[in-house]
C-alpha cells in the first residue's frame, strides 16, 4: 500500500510502498508557505502514477496544515495546473 509520509526532519513528503521510499519531493519552508523544488520517483516505480500520488498526497498534507505552496518544482506546477482542486493552496 502506497502512503504519503511528511518528514519534516528532512523536508520532503516520502512516497513510501510497504515501508520503503519510493519517491520524494523536496521543499523549502518559507514561513507558512511550502517552497516544493524537486520530486522525484526511483527508476523503477517511474510510469505508474505514483509521482502524483506524492504531490497529491502532500498537497492535502499542506492543506490540513493551513498553509500554502509555492511551485517551483515543474512537476508540482504541472499537477497542479491539471488538479484545480489545488489551485487555492498557491501563495500570492
Amino acid at each position: 500500500m502506497a502512503e504519503v509520509i511528511h518528514d519534516p526532519a528532512t523536508s520532503r513528503y516520502e512516497l513510501r510502498l510497504d515501508g520503503e521510499v519510493v519517491g520524494f519531493a523536496e521543499y523549502v519552508l518559507r514561513g507558512d508557505t511550502v517552497v516544493f523544488t524537486h520530486t522525484e520517483i526511483r527508476k523503477e516505480y517511474e510510469g505508474k502514477g505514483l509521482g502524483g500520488r506524492l504531490v497529491g498526497g502532500a498537497l492535502d498534507q499542506v492543506r490540513e496544515d493551513g498553509r500554502t505552496v509555492e511551485p517551483r518544482c515543474s512537476f508540482v506546477a504541472r499537477y497542479i495546473e491539471l488538479h484545480p482542486e489545488y489551485r487555492d493552496l498557491l501563495a500570492e
